[in-house]
């Protein structure tokens, strides 16, 4: 390959003796027409003007990529076929240099410069650009002397030259122009000639032109030359954004501060104050609603884009504006760029956004919309009553540490109603307990607790304590959905060794019947179970329960941050809480401790703690279940999941739409909002016919055709995760690296890449949920696993409830104990979230053969107060319906299921689950259970098997608690398509039960 290029180098001394057209050509960038999968999205159109066997073109592509020896493709503009005579000269980010054989003579032809191969699955692609093969034939290259030996006999060739005329990208939206034509090495040596003194410089750009890349300059930049002023246009009422880049031409700039001046009318009246503007790079409100201010430094030779914006008054007058903005570095003198706003007579009430190329929705990541201790619906404002706080069906009474010393739940068994006499969820109070070296346990002294705040939606506490020379600080809060969260702060005033700092929870037996989390799938708790901290696990918490009591229990530090999910956790896992881990130290014991007790101990360990230091022992509980169940709501609502006229679904039975991605009113990933009138139009017409209709819409990956993706790039990690790049063609030729591809819908070339665990974009959801609720009229949403937290869940719900009365959210989730995952429960991972979410839909790669106490568990939502859905493979109908669980059209056809429903009258039914002590219908055998759904004067008995074989089941019926009379009563089997024939039984028979089937059957009294 050396000798390759010197041969060349020797071929353009002698051929060009004219400027580089790199430095002299103004070619212009437009849209073609191709088959980008067979040449990828960018070429040059050439022009040959003179017959001839061989022509050579330098081609000035100024690529961002790295790609520049790799395979290009010659077609003859004239036959569209591939030309194979092709020698490759030198190449670089600036130009590359090619010889071809132009077979039908003078004419266009095209050279495709970026051309790709797409490998692996359909919705995470494998996207590589292959290396360059030699395709031309020896003879050709012989006799045009572009081998060795042709060179070293005949001298250098001289072949016709042929001229780049454009330069074309497959689409707009693939279009280069003009952000990401790279400026050549000498054009930025002679802008810096220009400044010779500069350890940066600025150049202010319209927000028309995202700054894309953060390695090379735009040639736009040195044709504009780095500039004062930024000049503008905006509407009355406007959040009017704009950029400025800042380029690091000679040091490292550090710590960036920007600061404005107020906006000046030139013509007198009231001037635009200073606090109207932001930068976002700078800072913000995160997404817990607190003000942060963010670093932003730029390595020497980097690119910055400052995204800034301003709000202009509606009341603002018309005409000419100037301000200010100045940029402050660290150790570096400042810099101002003068601002000069015409602000039109043209009003927009929204800000601008409906309009997102206007990027004024970047205020959203500013967010505290629905940040309040408001109550959700159905939850009740908290109530204290000395040391004891009331929420929806339980209560907390805290000790003097601040801990809890006694839960208590007043839900029914049945859980679709609360109960005077509570049931105890602890067996004694919860205590934090320090050893020392020797084992021996420190006595707590000094202790208090005093409540600091309350409101309907929150209370607050604080407690010390002393144990010998340790301190301890809480700071406890409880929130009305019956989450506690512990601030725990243990300091030492001298060097101390340690045994143990460790959390014991005692339970009542009774309470702790089932268990998920720490590596253990939903089911009957184990007599024992010991964990430890693993890093490769995405396991921080457990819970222990019963159906209508229980208790989740998480274990952080202060520098807790969420990891990615689904499919991602490895890259972002569990970040080691130091305090609980103790280095591999710490870990948790589920133990029975005598007749009536499970004792949950959570250790970190022994350790020495030095003087001053303070270590974060944070927990959380979550107080289970969250609300009753509400089967009225589960039977009237009935899913149709995939997008098809109003009409059509009307037609099913189905009354509630959920639009997926990649459809027409909603095509792009977690971007709802580039067709809002069609969205609009499509929910008017199902409101009309009285459904309702939700959208996929979450925060985990984001789309590339979010116009703001490059915004958010600007903002470094705080939005998209880093990674290695990769994926569709799109990502890898405009954000070149830093980022992960995530899901890809192939015909919509809609390619997203991943969102960090929590950040501001959280903000910008919340306000995008708000924009969809008030523009578009959605009823709620669909959400595919969740990748925000609970604090911006709860948001989510009170945008809904205040904008959509009886608005749904439902959650989808897939089984996510594996490898990749983590091995976590779905539910516990999710249990945060549960409080308001209206049901769910766990089924995907879920095992619909697993025991009973597994679908109760992990799937049913029963016990956090939730009904469900199945999915994978329709499920089990059978089993499904004793959690009153079906599934959704069109993947599956639950109607023949619906007409059983409708025929019995279900949604004036109470629903008895087989887990309720006093269920008036026992099948006598432990592997067939029965739920009863009991209506005055009849009741649906549902059956279903997880025996082995065939088993036949006499019926213990309770007649006086259904309300009937035995001596008239008969079991009667509906005839239910794909599920079972017509049948009748009397009270006493034997009902035949197939292995992983069941019966509905209709209990009434005869004629």
């Amino acid at each position: 390959m050396r000798t390759r290029s010197r041969l060349w180098a020797l071929l353009l001394v002698s051929t060009l003796a004219q400027p580089s057209p790199v430095n002299s050509q103004e070619i212009p960038y437009r849209t073609g027409n191709w088959d980008a999968k067979a040449y990828g999205n960018h070429r040059a159109v050439v022009r040959v003007s003179t017959s001839a066997d061989a022509v050579w073109v330098r081609v000035p592509w100024r690529r961002r990529d790295s790609h520049w020896e790799n395979r290009i493709m010659v077609v003859d503009g004239a036959t569209q076929m591939r030309i194979l005579n092709v020698y490759r000269g030198p190449s670089n980010r600036e130009f590359g240099d090619v010889v071809f054989q132009p077979r039908s003579g003078p004419g266009e032809y095209y050279i495709y410069y970026l051309v790709n191969e797409i490998t692996g699955r359909g919705s995470y692609p494998t996207v590589v650009y292959p290396k360059s093969t030699r395709t031309a034939d020896p003879a050709w290259l012989k006799r045009h002397g572009l081998v060795k030996k042709a060179l070293a006999n005949s001298g250098l060739p001289n072949l016709p030259r042929a001229e780049v005329k454009q330069f074309q990208a497959v689409d707009d939206f693939n279009s280069f122009y003009p952000m990401e034509v790279v400026a050549t090495a000498g054009e930025v040596a002679g802008l810096l000639r220009g400044h010779e003194d500069a350890a940066y410089l600025l150049f202010p750009e319209d927000r028309r032109y995202p700054i894309r890349m953060n390695r090379h300059l735009p040639r736009r930049w040195i044709k504009m030359g780095a500039e004062r002023v930024f000049q503008g246009e905006a509407a009355r009422g406007e959040y009017y954004a704009f950029q400025i880049g800042l380029f690091a031409c000679r040091a490292d700039v550090e710590n960036l501060d920007v600061r404005f001046g107020g906006l000046r009318p030139v013509e007198g009246g009231e001037t635009i104050p200073a606090g109207q503007f932001t930068c976002f790079n700078t800072g913000g409100n995160d997404c817990t609603g607190r003000p942060f201010r963010k670093t932003c430094s730029v390595a020497k030779g980097k690119v910055q884009a400052l995204w800034c914006g301003v709000q202009v008054p509606r009341a603002a007058r018309p005409g000419q504006y100037v301000g200010f903005v100045t940029v402050k570095p660290e150790k570096l003198p400042s810099r101002r760029i003068e601002l000069r706003l015409r602000v039109s007579r043209k009003v927009l009430s929204d800000g601008g956004d409906g309009q997102p190329w206007r990027h004024s929705r970047l205020r959203w990541l500013n967010s505290r919309l629905a940040f309040d201790h408001d109550v959700a619906a159905p939850y009740t404002p908290l109530r204290v009553e000395g040391n004891a706080i009331r929420c929806l069906g339980r209560k907390v009474v805290l000790g003097t540490d601040g801990f809890p010393k006694r839960i208590q739940s007043y839900f029914a068994a049945e859980m679709t109603r609360l109960e005077k006499v509570p049931r105890e969820v602890l067996a004694a109070p919860i205590e934090l307990i320090v050893t020392d070296h020797q084992g021996k346990v420190r006595t707590w002294k000094d202790r208090q607790m005093v409540f600091s705040g309350q409101a309907d939606g929150q209370v607050t506490w604080q407690s010390r304590g002393r144990a010998g020379p340790v301190s301890m600080e809480c700071e406890g809060r409880m929130e009305f959905d019956g989450f506690l969260d512990f601030i725990v702060r243990l300091k030492a005033k001298e060097t101390t060794k340690l045994g143990d700092i460790r959390l014991e929870v005692p339970l009542m037996r009774s309470a702790a019947k089932y268990i998920l989390g720490m590596g253990v799938k939903g089911g009957h708790r184990a007599a024992e179970l010991h964990w430890k901290w693993d890093r490769k696990n995405n396991q921080d918490s457990v819970w222990l329960g019963d159906v209508n009591a229980g208790l989740r229990v998480g274990f952080r530090d202060q520098r807790y941050r969420r990891p990615l999910n689904t499919n991602f956790y490895l890259l972002q896992p569990l970040l080691m809480p130091g305090s609980w881990c103790n280095g591999g130290k710490g870990g948790c014991d589920l133990v029975e401790t005598g007749a009536d007790r499970v004792l949950i101990r959570a250790y970190s360990g022994p350790r020495t703690l030095s003087a001053g230091e303070t270590l974060y022992f944070n927990f959380s509980l979550l107080v289970t279940p969250f609300r009753t169940i509400d089967p009225r709501r589960q039977w009237a609502r009935r899913f149709y999941h995939r997008y098809r006229p109003v009409d059509e679904i009307a037609a099913t039975g189905a009354n509630t739409i959920n639009v997926h991605h990649a459809t027409e009113i909603n095509p792009f990933i977690n971007y709802p909002f580039l067709r809002p009138d069609g969205m609009k139009a499509y929910v008017d017409q199902a409101h009309a016919r009285g459904m309702k209709v939700k959208i996929y819409y979450t925060v985990r990956e984001l789309s590339n055709r979010a116009p703001e993706i490059f915004a958010l790039r600007s903002l470094g990690d705080e939005v998209f995760f880093p990674g290695e790049g990769g994926g569709f063609s799109w990502l890898q030729e405009h954000l070149g690296s830093d980022y992960i591809a995530a899901w890809f819908v192939p015909r919509l070339e809609d390619a997203a890449i991943i969102n960090s665990g929590v950040s501001r974009w959280h903000n910008y959801y919340v306000e995008g949920l708000n924009w969809l609720v008030e523009n578009v009229g959605i009823d709620g949403l669909y959400i595919d696993d969740v990748a925000f937290d609970r604090t911006t869940m709860k948001r989510v719900r009170k945008v809904l409830d205040r904008g959509r009365k009886g608005a749904l959210i439902d959650l989808h989730s897939a089984n996510q104990f594996n490898v990749r995952d983590g091995y976590a429960n779905s539910a516990n991972l999710y249990m945060e979230h549960f409080p308001y979410i209206d049901r769910l839909w766990f089924g995907e790669y879920f095992d619909y053969d697993g025991p009973p106490e597994y679908w109760l568990t992990e799937m049913s939502g029963i016990p956090f107060g939730l009904m469900g859905e199945m999915l994978q493979d329709g499920g089990n109908p059978w089993r499904g319906m004793i959690y009153g669980m079906t599934s959704r059209l069109p993947r599956n056809d639950p109607r023949p299921i619906w007409k059983v429903w409708d025929e019995f009258g279900m949604q004036d039914s109470q629903m008895i689950g087989y887990w309720v002590p006093n269920c008036p219908v026992k099948t006598g055998h432990d592997s067939v259970l029965a739920t009863v759904y009991r209506r005055r004067g009849k009741a649906l008995v549902a059956l279903a098997s997880w025996a082995g074989e065939k088993v036949d089941c006499r019926l213990a019926i309770d007649f006086s608690a259904l309300g009937l009379k035995a001596s008239k009563a008969r079991l009667r089997a509906p005839a239910v398509a794909e599920f079972q024939p017509s049948a009748t039984f009397a009270p006493g028979d034997p009902i035949p039960v197939e292995p992983g089937r069941g019966w509905l059957l209709v209990l009434e009294e005869a004629d």
